[in-house]
C-alpha cells in the first residue's frame, strides 16, 4: 500500500512504497523527507496502545488496587495487632483500677499498680471471675459485669469491701449512647454514687438499683441521670442483675450480714453458758 511523503525543501507531497532515498521532485536526500499520516489513520495508530477508556481496563485496574490495598490492611493490622491487644488489656486493667478508686495512671504505672494491687482472680458462679485486690491491708472483691443501655450495650465494674456488703468503688463504660444523657454513667460523679452504699435490705437480698433522677431515697438506691431513663434503668438491670449472679460467693445472712461478721459455731452457746453461770 502506497504511503505519502513530503519533502522539507520543496514542499511537493508524493506516494511510494517506503521511504525514498531522495526526493523525486527537488533529489533533497531522505533527511529531508517526512512521511503524512491521514487523520483517520493516526486514530488507528492510537489504538493499538491500551484504551484507557474502555470498560475492561477499569475493571482490572480497579481490582488490581483493591488487591493491593486489602494486602496493605491486612499487612498493617497485622503488624499493629500486638500493639492493639496490649492497648486493649491495659485499658481494661485502667477500668478495673478505677473501681477501686485508683485513678491518674497512665502507661506502664497502670501495670504496675494493677500487679501491685491486684493479687489474685477467682472462678465462681459457672467460671465467673472475680478478682481479690488489697488496698491498704484491706481485701477488696471486683465483679466485672453487663448490660444493655438504650443504644448498645453497657458494661463495667463493681468493687465490694472486704465484708462484701458495702460498695467499695464502680466504673461503667457504654458503647453507643447518647452524648450528653446517657453517655454520662461513664462520668465519676455519677459512679462515685455508690461509694460506701449498702447493696442488701434487711432480709438479705441484693437490692442496689438506680431508681429516676431525684427519687432515690433509701440507702440502696443511686440517683439516675436527668433525660437518661432508660440507660439509668440498663444500669440499674446491669448493677443488680450482675451482683445476683454472684449471689452464693458473696454468701449474705438473712440478716444482710456477711459470713464473716456471722458468729462462730460454738460462740453463741458459750455465751449463753457464762451467762447462767454468772447468774
Amino acid at each position: 500500500m502506497a504511503r505519502k511523503f513530503k519533502c522539507k525543501i520543496c514542499g511537493q507531497t508524493f506516494e511510494a512504497d517506503s521511504m525514498p532515498d531522495k526526493c523525486p521532485i527537488c533529489f533533497a536526500d531522505s533527511s529531508n523527507i517526512e512521511e503524512v499520516v491521514d487523520s483517520a489513520d493516526a486514530g488507528k495508530v492510537a489504538k493499538k496502545g491500551i484504551d484507557t477508556n474502555g470498560n475492561a481496563y477499569t475493571i482490572v485496574y480497579a481490582a488490581v488496587m483493591v488487591i493491593v490495598v486489602a494486602f496493605l490492611l491486612a499487612f498493617v493490622s497485622s503488624s499493629l495487632k500486638p500493639i492493639q491487644d496490649a492497648n486493649v488489656l491495659r485499658d481494661n486493667k485502667n477500668q478495673i483500677l478505677t473501681s477501686l478508686n485508683i485513678e491518674g495512671l497512665a502507661g506502664e504505672d497502670i501495670d504496675n499498680r494493677y500487679n501491685e494491687v491486684i493479687t489474685d482472680t477467682l472462678e465462681v458462679a459457672g467460671g465467673k471471675p472475680v478478682l481479690v485486690a488489697s488496698l491498704d491491708g484491706a481485701t477488696k472483691y471486683v465483679f466485672p459485669v453487663a448490660g444493655r443501655g438504650l443504644w448498645g450495650g453497657l458494661a463495667g465494674y463493681i468493687s465490694l469491701d472486704e465484708d462484701k456488703t458495702h460498695v467499695f468503688g464502680t466504673y461503667f463504660s457504654h458503647e453507643s449512647e447518647t452524648a450528653g444523657l446517657g453517655a454520662r454513667i461513664n462520668e465519676r460523679w455519677f459512679q462515685q454514687q455508690f461509694c460506701g452504699r449498702p447493696i442488701f435490705d434487711n432480709e438479705g437480698n441484693i437490692v442496689l438499683t438506680v431508681t429516676k433522677a431525684g427519687d432515690a431515697k433509701a440507702e440502696t438506691e443511686v440517683n439516675g441521670i436527668t433525660g437518661a431513663t432508660l440507660t439509668s434503668k440498663g444500669v440499674a438491670a446491669m448493677v443488680n442483675g450482675g451482683l445476683n449472679e454472684y449471689k452464693d460467693f458473696i454468701a449474705v445472712m438473712p440478716c444482710g450480714m456477711s459470713e464473716s461478721q456471722a458468729p462462730e459455731e460454738g460462740q453463741e452457746e458459750e455465751s449463753d453458758t457464762t451467762n447462767v453461770e454468772l447468774n
